[in-house]
């Protein structure tokens, strides 16, 4: 509240593919995505008018014991991605509802089945899962965490495979089987009261765009089916395409138990989240006793206009061959940016499909504390909406950008992170 005494909020007027305008005419490059969800750039026509159609024909209607042709349609084309191994969907508004029912789901599935003590959770460090109790629980982001922490659940908080652990001799694999062996020593421990493992696979975003190998998530997988205990996959972040494959699970090869997915699904466009999960978990829940079935109640559930545009932003997937094109863009952007891959103030610079990071070397403590808001008032200054996390700088665009904008983002990233470090 303090901070925008001295910066005022942008007050956005409109927006028009990878552009936001303000009320004054000035313009910035929506690198980030709006916080990852606009895949498509903004006011997008054919998102734009799959909403339009769907706004003539129904608007909302209640999911209890009423469905409809968009959350079915869009139920089926997602459990066909996955080859039909997760076959079903459950919805919701946003990220951290799609945690909390795959949490609830994971623990009243195993209840069910007469195993109620496994009731505890292994999420990792630096990972976010979101900010309700029961997303927060398995979320090691101090910030968000430390005011609401004797409000929530223990849990089970390992050791991150995060690359940049690298010690002398090691890679990125070696990284993530230590980081592996850690969690097989816990389910060697404990696995008859562990629910699942939650994790975000290849890229912890919220914890600094912390990668990791698809091996960790390989290795997970084995663990978990090993030890008789579910795997979450978060994908609300990494997911719809941001990997480089459409599901970052894709990248291992498999599929995990839960898959919950928001942002970039409906294009940025509306709240809209899910959890896709197996035949296993479902007929867990199929019983004539109301107190077996899963009880997770919301009024906007499968709205049809934000399932409509959803169902429009997997059709310009298709349509567009945008996996193939995003490995274009990526090399395109991949070169324009080098010049951070080498530079002296600049550590771990590393991409993942559409996503790109590096650390910023900072010695002064004074710097470093208020690093993120001095670049993202100055990457304002030039057309750029970047917002750090912390000394990480990340870039997260949406999938529409053109040559010139690739070129005019490496440009200004490079004036700005010129500017931040040389106050």
């Amino acid at each position: 509240m303090q901070h925008h005494e001295s910066v005022p909020l942008v007050a956005v007027h409109h927006g028009s593919g990878a552009w936001l305008f303000d009320h004054e005419g000035n313009r910035y490059l929506d690198a980030i995505s709006s916080w990852w969800v606009n895949l498509f750039g903004h006011a997008n026509p054919r998102i734009n008018a799959a909403i339009k159609h769907q706004l003539d024909t129904l608007e909302h209607a209640m999911l209890a014991g009423f469905t409809h042709e968009p959350v079915v349609a869009l139920s089926e084309k997602l459990s066909a991605l996955t080859g039909g191994v997760l076959g079903h969907c459950f919805y919701a508004s946003d990220g951290a509802s799609a945690v909390e029912i795959a949490l609830k789901m994971s623990f009243h599935s195993w209840r069910n089945q007469g195993l109620g003590d496994k009731k505890e959770f292994v999420c990792l460090k630096g990972g976010y899962h979101g900010e309700t109790v029961g997303a927060l629980a398995v979320t090691d982001v101090p910030v968000f965490r430390d005011a609401y922490q004797a409000m929530l659940a223990p849990a089970h908080c390992l050791m991150s495979p995060d690359a940049r652990q690298a010690q002398d001799g090691e890679n990125a694999d070696l990284v993530a089987l230590r980081a592996a062996h850690a969690l097989e020593k816990l389910l060697q421990e404990r696995a008859t009261h562990i629910s699942a493992v939650i994790i975000e696979p290849l890229v912890q975003c919220a914890g600094g765009m912390a990668m990791h190998s698809p091996l960790y998530v390989q290795e997970v997988r084995r663990l978990c089916t090993a030890f008789n205990v579910h795997l979450i996959a978060d994908e609300i972040a990494v997911g719809c395409g941001r990997t480089g494959k459409f599901f970052a699970c894709e990248h291992a090869n498999l599929w995990p138990d839960f898959l919950c997915l928001s942002k970039g699904i409906s294009g940025g466009y509306l709240p809209l989240s899910l959890v896709m999960t197996r035949e296993a978990i479902y007929q867990s829940f199929y019983s004539d006793s109301l107190a077996r079935g899963f009880l997770h109640s919301h009024s906007y559930t499968g709205n049809p206009l934000a399932c409509r545009a959803a169902l429009a932003t997997l059709e310009i997937f298709d349509e567009d061959n945008v996996l193939v094109q995003n490995r274009e863009r990526a090399a395109q952007l991949n070169g324009a940016l080098a010049s951070f891959a080498v530079h002296s103030q600049v550590k771990h610079f590393r991409q993942q499909g559409m996503i790109w990071a590096f650390d910023a070397q900072v010695d002064d403590p004074h710097l470093a504390a208020t690093f993120s808001r001095r670049f993202f008032s100055c990457a304002l200054k030039h057309e750029l909406l970047v917002r750090p996390i912390g000394t990480s700088v990340y870039l997260m665009p949406p999938y529409v950008l053109s040559d010139a904008d690739i070129n005019l983002l490496a440009e200004r990233l490079q004036s700005v992170f010129h500017e931040v470090m040389s106050p």
